[in-house]
């Protein structure tokens, strides 16, 4: 393992939902409301979407079609082969707050997350649901009571993984052949569940705000902590093997590259959107690691 950081892009709002497909890194623009690729070093960066209402989370059906969390109007996108954007399902009667990250797993069912209440509005932190979106976007509510479901991964194993980032904890749930999730049990805790429900006291209470997060070929977690700007390679039970500490904040990561050992890293000085939506701040990140992608 080596912390040798190099910044690959830059100039952007604030990058989310990193992903390795084929030989390029994908990933959301919150504010510069693009969805862009790019290969590994950075170069040929394209435009894949432009989402009005605010991208995050991606993901790919089986048949290779994109789809794409559109935040504001929770709505989760999908692109058709001619490159247009259609509506995939609507969530809007069923999230408690904007559209947040998500995985989709094998057979295209996708799993999205959702804030439960108005973050940057200063409202008190709500648990909420994920939910589960069909590969003909049937919306079901999948699980409840999580606090704030961010980054999620679904291994080879059909277990789900979600980041509870003002739970200080990873719930992991198993993935059913009709897509439901059962078992539910805490994967990782990092510490107690946060007395306080104003979202400024309620994070000093989370010792690892858990964002976005990937897995690796040895089955560990890798985290981006939204507050301790830092990486975190964690295993089941919640052991910590390697902790990265960039210089800056990190709200996403992804392992990709050629030999799937590059952790890319989503880096900007805060998440305050108001100050992300007036500079252009945020990068791109990699580093080379020991252990390859899953």
């Amino acid at each position: 393992m080596t912390d040798a950081v190099t910044t690959v892009m830059s100039g952007f709002s604030f990058l989310e939902a990193p992903r390795w497909r084929g030989d390029r890194i994908w990933m959301s623009d919150f504010y510069g409301l693009k969805v862009l690729s790019a290969r590994e070093d950075g170069s040929d960066v394209r435009v894949e979407a432009e989402v009005p209402q605010q991208p995050s989370g991606l993901g790919w059906l089986p048949d290779g079609r994109l789809l794409i969390v559109s935040m504001r109007d929770r709505r989760l996108l999908r692109r058709e082969a001619d490159g247009t954007l259609v509506t995939h399902a609507d969530l809007s009667e069923h999230a408690a707050g904007p559209l947040n990250d998500m995985v989709v797993d094998a057979k295209g069912r996708a799993y999205v997350g959702n804030f439960g209440f108005d973050l940057m509005g200063g409202a008190p932190v709500e648990p909420t649901a994920l939910h589960r979106v069909t590969p003909d976007g049937e919306v079901t509510e999948a699980a409840t009571g999580l606090w704030f479901p961010n980054g999620s991964v679904v291994g080879e194993d059909d277990v789900l993984l979600v980041n509870e980032t003002f739970g200080n904890r990873v719930t992991a749930f198993d993935v059913t052949d009709d897509g439901r999730l059962t078992n539910r049990r805490v994967w990782a805790e990092f510490g107690p569940l946060p007395t306080e429900r104003s979202t400024e006291k309620a994070l000093a209470q989370v010792t690892v705000a858990a964002d976005g997060a990937c897995l690796d070929a040895e089955g560990a977690l890798w985290i981006a902590d939204a507050t301790g700007g830092r990486l975190l390679r964690v295993t089941e039970g919640g052991d910590v093997t390697d902790e990265i500490r960039p210089g800056t904040n990190v709200y996403a990561c992804a392992l990709g590259g050629a030999d799937g050992r590059t952790l890319f890293a989503c880096a900007a000085p805060d998440f305050d959107e108001t100050a992300r939506r007036s500079a252009q701040e945020a990068e791109l990140l990699a580093i080379p690691v020991a252990v390859p992608a899953a």
